[in-house]
């Protein structure tokens, strides 16, 4: 699949000439979007979901804990049985989006799932200075000691959306502890933000909104939360519980404007460093993630051994497609 022209490299005057006229395209875009204010948004004082409730009916066997790690407190779920399992959701979600895939996974393994920092119900830390405190450094480490609390010194890994980036920072800094890792629909950040087109900021326009000063996109985002409930029916009230949270809604906006700010440092600075355990990369075959990149290709030059497959269905394809996606992870994670 051919590649989409790259633009001029961050930091050159030209390259910020045309990131700042793509990011006015992407800006237009989203502010039409959702400044809409035809339809309100639900009431505040809808029944969420039971949290221990859903953990119970969807994820039979898993016991939720709550972690402490250096920086954060993770809301917590373990399962299973065998060889460690550390599973990583995507935003706005939270751990239960593995819920279709994880009870078939802990048959083979101890599985552990978290929501992230400043998600779900996890804590939210302060910003910090250049959101450092968001960062995917910050979060890996959370991984790794939540991994630690366990008695896990090394795992597999398996990372959906902006688990996908922090698993891939978590093998970067700490490759002894990865064992195999698979990202599900994405290619590197560094990747992304040094190779803008038109077709990117119009597929996801929400990545040039979330990462502008508070309050802006919170105040948008919060007008509309329901925009951000989309997932299963048996998710879909437990998302909107979290997209009603004013403190959510600001840790992920916290998670973006860190990942074009001082993740971009970090990345930069390890262009020369690969991946060093398996990769096994899967894309929606269908998805802007699909149609715009070639995801092998592009991972191929960020890590050593790869292998991978497109999927059926969009971006979210183990919450849409679970036989599929386990089909795929069941023989990698074996080995």
């Amino acid at each position: 699949m051919r590649q989409p022209t790259s633009l001029p490299m961050l930091g050159s005057p030209e390259s910020r000439t045309n990131r700042r006229d793509l990011l006015r395209v992407g800006l237009a875009a989203c502010t039409a979007t959702m400044l809409d204010s035809s339809r309100p948004a639900r009431a505040a004082d809808d029944t969420p979901a039971d949290p221990s409730a859903l953990d119970a009916r969807l994820l039979p066997g898993f016991k939720p804990q709550r972690v402490k790690t250096g920086g954060a407190t993770l809301q917590t779920v373990i399962g299973g049985s065998g060889p460690p399992l550390l599973l990583i959701h995507g935003a706005p979600l939270t751990h239960l989006s593995w819920y279709r895939v994880a009870p078939e996974l802990a048959k083979k393994y101890t599985v552990v799932a978290a929501d992230l920092r400043g998600y779900g119900d996890s804590s939210k830390p302060e910003d910090g200075e250049n959101h450092i405190n968001y960062s995917k450094r910050a979060m890996a480490q959370d991984q790794v000691e939540l991994m630690r609390h366990f008695g896990f010194d090394r795992f597999a890994v398996v990372g959906h959306d902006r688990g996908g980036r922090v698993a891939h920072r978590l093998a970067l800094d700490h490759p002894d502890a990865v064992t195999r890792m698979s990202v599900l629909d994405i290619v590197p950040t560094y990747y992304l933000y040094t190779h803008l087109t038109k077709a990117f900021v119009d597929a996801y326009f929400h990545w040039f909104l979330f990462i502008r000063p508070a309050p802006f996109p919170e105040d948008i985002i919060l007008a509309k939360p329901e925009r951000y409930a989309n997932g299963p029916p048996e998710l879909r009230d437990e998302y909107l519980r979290m997209m009603k949270n004013p403190a959510n809604v600001h840790g992920m906006c916290e998670d973006y404007r860190a990942s074009a700010g001082i993740d971009m440092q970090y990345d930069e600075a390890d262009l020369n460093k690969k991946v060093a355990c398996p990769l096994h990369v899967l894309w929606a075959k269908d998805g802007p993630m699909g149609r715009m990149f070639d995801v092998m290709g592009i991972w191929k030059e960020r890590a050593t051994h790869v292998t991978g497959a497109a999927m059926p269905g969009g971006h979210n394809f183990n919450e849409t497609h679970p036989q599929e996606t386990l089909a795929q992870l069941m023989p990698f994670l074996a080995g």
